[in-house]
């Protein structure tokens, strides 16, 4: 079985003749509808992009700041002391345990 198997690798193609190494017409065609394909694919994009605002600042910015009002922190400032310690106070449904510690 070996020595079929080398046989077979070693005696490659011979591939020497006056077409070796020739594209076909098919190989051609292929390279033509890329091109096309990729000239279309450019113009779609350009329509697109034209539709594009220049700028995405609203010219009425009232609405949006009214709704950004209160969301630039993450938690209480430094400078102020919290109200409340954590607990049931604050939303806690149960009480402190040991399962609540991170680990």
């Amino acid at each position: 079985m070996n020595h079929l198997l080398l046989t077979v690798i070693a005696d490659a193609p011979h591939n020497h003749g006056p077409d070796f190494g020739k594209a076909s017409p098919l190989g051609l065609l292929v390279v033509v509808l890329l091109l096309i394909a990729t000239l279309l694919l450019l113009r779609s994009m350009n329509r697109q992009l034209k539709k594009v605002p220049k700028t995405f600042d609203s010219e009425h910015p009232e609405p949006d700041q009214a709704a950004d009002e209160g969301t630039d922190t993450a938690g209480p400032s430094l400078d102020q002391a919290p109200e409340q310690a954590p607990g049931q106070a604050n939303g806690s449904a149960r009480p402190s345990g040991s399962g609540d510690e991170p680990g």
